[in-house]
């Protein structure tokens, strides 16, 4: 599936060398994208919350050659990192023919993160993104007409590529991954910022992740979205992601910050309960992310203030909730939460505007 928006004419010349760098967030989806089709499209839509603090650094270091085929090499956090080696393999061969320089280049890939990798705060929505940004970058300097609407969606259509989920990274604070009928311009081939009216009560949303576990998970987001194929309950799933996001437009509209919270928490509940339920099942939470979810229930219940929940596909637990109740929320976090994460240990983050480019 070749999409003709996105290839470029010939390039006039080639840069002999240089780098770029960038920077880019994670995301946390409120209304969950699980099960895909060929060529990276989401078996349903999907709506996220741009993260500020939990980000990919990357810096793109390049030098035109004139062996044929892909070269590079790739370090994480200073560490030569081989077995990033095949997934990357896999993006170039995916987006070549959008960015037909990847094969006269050798390039030097080094990147880190503000958070612990692979366990479940979606480092590759913020590593593919933040690497496709980069790359996109290096095109930029190939043509300098490229607009920065073109920039940004080009950057979104190939991170897409790379990691399904990291192209809802590019820009921020709400963005919309996935067809869906009632939202105008929304694409299974990239991430669009929400269109539509956003109240108040959403404005600079706190993100507390609790780490429940920094590990490696069992079962990787990529063998379990291959589940969804053939699942007994995947098309009441997909249904049931097109109904909650009809439900959260009406709620960003209003600010009705308790039917805000019922549908993130379902949303989440669902999202591991596909897994549960899938052959072979398995389960990425872990006692500890039930500990938090029962506390937060019974705080919530016991002070009205809108704290929510919601996961991704790992344990770890993101704790939702408006600035203006922030002080009482992050006093009960470091009292009774934390106590429930590996080393205690926990991020606070808060609404982002997306990936930045970075002068080094």
């Amino acid at each position: 599936m070749i999409v003709s928006e996105f290839v470029p004419k010939p390039y006039k010349f080639l840069l002999d060398s240089g780098s770029v760098t960038y920077n880019s967030p994670s995301n946390i989806a409120l209304v969950k994208y699980w099960g895909k089709e060929a060529h990276q499209i989401p078996a349903n839509p999907s709506i996220s919350f741009t993260l500020n603090n939990c980000k990919t650094l990357t810096t793109l270091q390049f030098e035109k050659k004139t062996t044929k085929g892909f070269s590079f090499e790739v370090f994480f956090e200073g560490i030569i990192k081989n077995e990033f080696m095949p997934k990357i393999v896999q993006f170039f061969e995916r987006i070549e023919v959008y960015l037909p320089f990847l094969s006269r280049y050798h390039f030097k890939i080094e990147t880190s993160n503000t958070f612990p990798h692979s366990s479940g705060i979606a480092s590759s929505a913020s590593g593919m993104s933040a690497l496709a940004l980069c790359l996109v970058q290096l095109e930029q300097r190939l043509n300098p007409e490229t607009t920065k609407a073109f920039f940004n969606k080009k950057a979104s259509f190939l991170a897409r590529l790379g990691s399904g989920s990291a192209c809802r990274s590019i820009e921020g604070p709400l963005i919309v991954w996935g067809s869906h009928d009632n939202i105008i311009g929304s694409s299974d081939f990239l991430g669009i910022k929400y269109p539509y009216e956003v109240h108040p009560n959403f404005n600079n949303f706190c993100d507390t992740i609790l780490l429940v576990d920094k590990g490696e998970k069992q079962v990787s987001s990529t063998v379990g979205h291959d589940l969804m194929h053939g699942h007994p309950f995947a098309e009441q799933r997909f249904a049931q992601a097109h109904t909650n996001i009809d439900a959260l437009i009406k709620v960003f509209k209003t600010g009705d910050l308790s039917a805000f919270i019922s549908i993130v928490e379902r949303e989440a509940l669902t999202l591991h309960a596909m897994m549960m339920s899938s052959d072979p099942y398995f389960t990425l939470m872990k006692p500890n992310t039930l500990e938090i979810i029962n506390k937060i229930w019974a705080f919530r219940k016991k002070t009205g203030l809108h704290i929510c929940f919601t996961l991704d596909a790992g344990a770890n637990v993101h704790v939702l909730f408006p600035e203006n109740e922030a002080n009482e929320i992050r006093q009960f976090v470091k009292a009774s939460l934390i106590m429930h994460c590996q080393n205690e240990h926990f991020i606070e983050d808060n609404l982002g505007q997306g990936a930045q480019p970075i002068k080094i």
